[in-house]
């Protein structure tokens, strides 16, 4: 019995003793990208022009390329309307998501209030604009960018005239 664990050591003494031969490295590099810090800013609002209300109600549409429509008892006049336009500034080639604050906002004045809804960003094809991100590519080398933004008002039936006005937000951020 002790000659075997004799033996048994002098096999393994060598294996324990012996120092790795083989060795590896390997290197890794660390990089970073520095983007222009994204800006952008309000070039007009969306107005959707001078409209008589009538018994009806109806809706008055500007679409991201100006083109202005109409449904139900409401008659466009006037002004035609326009609409909202942003500009900005980014790094070339890189990916935006454009979202909304809300889906739909309401604007008020000196009577019922009117709900703003189906915001669209122009581009191609039109895309609607909503709490879920859309995406857009900065393609100018410079960097600079911009966009229009449409949307569907509501007018209610005989809506007191005056001037309506009220806010959304738009969130830009890289991907």
């Amino acid at each position: 019995m002790q000659r075997g664990l004799a033996i048994f050591a002098l096999l393994i003494a060598p294996a324990a003793a012996s120092p790795a031969l083989a060795q590896g490295s390997a290197q890794g590099e660390a990089e970073a990208i520095v983007l222009r810090p994204l800006s952008f800013f309000k070039v007009n609002d969306l107005d959707f022009g001078d409209i008589i209300p009538s018994a009806t109600a109806g809706t008055v549409t500007i679409e991201p390329d100006g083109s202005r429509s109409r449904t139900g008892g409401v008659t466009l006049a006037g002004n035609g309307g326009e609409p909202a336009r942003f500009a900005g500034l980014g790094s070339f080639n890189r990916q935006v998501n454009i979202s909304l604050g809300s889906n739909a906002i309401w604007i008020t004045g000196p009577g019922v209030r009117m709900r703003v809804r189906n915001f669209e960003i122009g581009s191609t094809p039109t895309a609607i604009l909503s709490t879920t991100p859309t995406r857009f590519r900065i393609t100018s080398p410079l960097g600079n960018y911009n966009f229009p933004v449409g949307g569907t008002l509501e007018v209610g039936a005989n809506q007191a005239p005056g001037d309506y006005s009220g806010t959304f937000t738009i969130t830009l951020n890289y991907l």
